[in-house]
């Protein structure tokens, strides 16, 4: 991914988490913030230590970046995400993984329709 499409500061995903609208599945909670100052999307990727341990963290969130990576140009731009991932996600092999992160952004209306 990117660094332009990469949340990085921990102010910005304060922002996101405090004033964005979230939405959830069972494996996934996407925050999302509209941000006009960019003109793409900006995504960050938390993984609590709940989940595992750094192995496991740090592979969830390489799935996570290669899943947005590929929906890229179905994300609408001006947008701030964060992605919080659920234990769940952990029995999940790729092509399940890439089923639900579709569907929570579905939920949160940031996909563009499919031409």
């Amino acid at each position: 991914m990117q660094k332009a499409y990469r949340l990085a500061q921990r102010s910005d995903f304060n922002k996101v988490y405090k004033y964005g609208k979230s939405t959830a599945n069972r494996q996934f909670v996407l925050y999302v913030l509209k941000n006009e100052e960019v003109e793409h999307f900006r995504l960050g990727i938390s993984v609590s230590k709940k989940i595992g341990k750094a192995v496991v963290r740090n592979r969830m969130r390489r799935l996570l970046k290669e899943i947005v990576r590929n929906l890229a140009p179905r994300i609408a731009p001006h947008h701030d995400m964060v992605i919080v991932v659920r234990k769940a996600a952990l029995d999940l092999n790729f092509d399940e993984m890439v089923k639900s992160v579709i569907h929570v952004c579905n939920r949160a209306s940031i996909l563009k329709k499919e031409e």
